[in-house]
């Protein structure tokens, strides 16, 4: 948004959420369907309150959960849970046709811990009962700032505001076992992007205009 007289200090419009939002998906070919998805959430502002969310898909295509499929959520605060992934995963273009978000298991997380320095990687680690579930992000590029309306967000009806980084290389893991598939390229707000990314200091807000 280059032109200045079209902004506004303020956004008038309902803050939904704010935190980090880091994702991974896999392919086994550019074109390919995706094989393996993972997405994490750090919210600090909601109005159900603060947590962390680690949503693994490692069978999309799978109408079942953990362990009979490596689908799984494992979360600090369930009622938040919920509220994101209905109105915000269901709604992303790479996870809402996917018969593993409806299946996947819900467990209670027993820890989470973040690591690195975010310039050259980055790790987050949930764990629960009987699973140990890791995102992990290389290569990272320089940081970029994205301000989308909501024909350019992946909700379809939010103002998003949040700093970019690409992974070049990433992974997702459950139990030490690799998840299968590999970063590619996209179109994404625009232009060429990693499918692996650092998403920080996000803030999603719904228009005035949108408000029931």
């Amino acid at each position: 948004m280059s032109n200045d007289a079209t902004r506004v200090p303020v956004n008038p419009g309902r803050v939904e959420w704010a935190g980090d939002n880091p994702g991974i998906y896999l392919r086994e070919s550019p074109d390919g369907p995706w094989t393996s998805l993972g997405i994490f959430f750090r919210v600090l502002f909601s109005a159900h309150g603060q947590g962390s969310v680690m949503i693994i898909l490692g069978d999309p295509e799978k109408a079942q959960g953990f362990p009979d499929a490596r689908n799984l959520c494992i979360t600090t605060n369930i009622e938040m849970t919920r509220y994101l992934v209905q109105d915000f995963v269901s709604r992303f273009p790479s996870f809402r046709s996917q018969p593993a978000l409806e299946a996947m298991t819900w467990l209670e997380a027993e820890s989470h811990c973040s690591h690195g320095d975010m310039k050259a990687s980055w790790t987050e680690t949930m764990t629960a009962s009987g699973c140990e579930a890791k995102m992990h992000w290389a290569q990272l590029g320089e940081p970029f700032a994205v301000e989308v309306t909501p024909k350019d967000c992946a909700t379809g009806i939010h103002d998003l505001y949040s700093v970019f980084l690409e992974a070049r290389t990433a992974s997702i893991s459950l139990n030490g076992a690799s998840l299968s598939g590999r970063v590619c390229e996209r179109i994404f707000f625009g232009r060429e992007m990693s499918t692996a990314f650092l998403a920080v200091s996000e803030t999603w807000v719904l228009p005035a205009t949108t408000q029931a």
